[in-house]
Formats: structure tokens, C-alpha cells, sequence
């Protein structure tokens, strides 16, 4: 059974931001479904809809969290229910 949540990463260009945020989805079984990035006047901007049916939220949550703080990005993990009710998609 899918389970369905919503990736997003904000915060000045640099490289390897994808490769470090793949390679932990990689790492924690996370399929990506969808994605959607862009570089604007040097923000980087990236979303995406994943699939955690092999993961462990609260551990890749974490995961994420520390990374953002290595990479000085936010990355927002959401469930896909949780964002579809607060952006009221």
C-alpha cells in the first residue's frame, strides 16, 4: 500500500543538493513519484511526491532534518494528507 507524502527544499543554490537529498531517499527504500525543481535569481526550489510505503517517517524525517542543517536548506517532509489539508489543495 502506497504511502503517499510530500517533499519540499528551499534555500540558495548549491551543488549537490539533489544528489544528497536522493541518495537519502534512496538509502530509506523512498520511491519518488513526482518532482518538480527550479532555480530562481539563485533560490533553489524543489518538490516532490514520494512514496514511504518502505520507510520509516520519523527516521527519514530525521534524516532529512539533519541534512538540511549540513546543507543550510529547509526540507519539509509532509504527509500527503497533512499538506493536501494545510495548502487546501
Amino acid at each position: 500500500e502506497m504511502k503517499k507524502a510530500v517533499i519540499s527544499i528551499l534555500g540558495t543554490d548549491r551543488k549537490g543538493i539533489i544528489a544528497s537529498v536522493t541518495r537519502i531517499l534512496y538509502e530509506h527504500d523512498v520511491n519518488i513519484l513526482d518532482i518538480s525543481q527550479t532555480i530562481l535569481q539563485g533560490t533553489f526550489t524543489m518538490t516532490m511526491l514520494v512514496d514511504l510505503a518502505g520507510a520509516e517517517f520519523s527516521e527519514l524525517k530525521s534524516t532529512l532534518d539533519a541534512l538540511a542543517e549540513r546543507l543550510g536548506v529547509q526540507i519539509n517532509l509532509q504527509r500527503e494528507e497533512v499538506f493536501k489539508f494545510m495548502y487546501r489543495l
